[in-house]
């Protein structure tokens, strides 16, 4: 499959507990990385481009913000449940624009 068959999508994901600690985003980026070689030996091409941790008002830091390139909703399903990784809500992303697009 090649690039441009993938889709950005982004995840929302409300964990069990903070993801801020060293260990729980090594956890988290090796369980995921594992799930993304399962997939790729099945032919599934997945990339992970970026996570962000979001901070409630109390301070929690139980959330995140992923942003992963997949051909399918599926694919990013599966994913998720080799990684055992929630999903909160998924959705597509349309346009994206950064600094880089300032005059």
């Amino acid at each position: 499959m090649g690039e441009q068959d993938l889709i950005d999508f982004g995840i929302w994901r409300e964990m069990d507990d903070d993801i801020t600690t060293e260990e729980a985003k090594q956890e988290a980026l090796a369980a995921s990385q594992r799930a993304i070689a399962e997939l790729s030996d099945e032919d599934v091409e997945i990339e992970w481009v970026r996570t962000d941790v979001l901070e409630d008002t109390d301070g929690d830091t139980n959330r995140a913000y992923c942003h992963y390139r997949a051909p399918s909703e599926e694919a990013i399903a599966e994913h998720s449940e080799r990684a055992d990784l929630p999903v909160t809500e998924l959705t597509r992303l349309d346009d994206q624009f950064d600094r880089t697009d300032l005059e």
